[in-house]
């Protein structure tokens, strides 16, 4: 009766968790640019940083994880024959992944906190793509299910990947010309 109201629910946090993940690793690459202006100028912008950091960690980015958790284990108990399915095995270890990249993300979150980040700017814009990844991932395997070819579903991630890599080359190489 209910179940479209906890898949809608579910939904919208991984969104806005996911919303989370990939806005933080752009405050960081701003926060390292920052550190490179005058000391004026860097006091000021890595202040400003720290509160946009803090507040888009813990007030939208963990909620958010949290309650995405809450309710797929609330989507699992309605549909616990998930549970015996392949697509769903390969989800949850995807889930597992992104829990992993989330929880490396907090630490890297620590270390800006303290001043102590060493993560260079181009470092941050390959680590913004790794939410992508399990995004695509996750995503397709909850739409198509069983229908999904893994071999081509592992390649396309790949792909996708490699794509990614190069578009971040090609922005750092139009970058430099400015």
């Amino acid at each position: 009766m209910y179940y479209n109201y906890v898949k809608a629910l579910h939904l919208i946090f991984v969104i806005t968790w996911f919303a989370g993940l990939f806005y933080i690793p752009r405050l960081f690459i701003y926060h390292i640019e920052a550190l490179k202006k005058s000391k004026v100028e860097a006091a000021l912008l890595v202040s400003q940083f720290k509160i946009m950091e803090k507040r888009l960690w813990y007030i939208i980015t963990w909620p958010s994880a949290i309650l995405t958790v809450l309710f797929a284990g609330w989507l699992l108990y309605l549909m616990p024959e998930w549970l015996l399915q392949p697509w769903m095995h390969l989800k949850l270890f995807f889930v597992f992944l992104l829990f992993l990249y989330h929880l490396k993300t907090h630490k890297m979150f620590l270390k800006f906190k303290q001043d102590s980040a060493t993560y260079s700017s181009a470092y941050m814009r390959i680590w913004n793509e790794g939410a992508t990844l399990l995004l695509f991932a996750i995503v397709f395997l909850a739409i198509l299910k069983d229908s999904m070819h893994w071999i081509s579903g592992m390649l396309g991630l790949i792909g996708l990947g490699v794509v990614l890599f190069l578009g971040i080359k090609l922005y750092k190489k139009t970058r430099k010309s400015e």
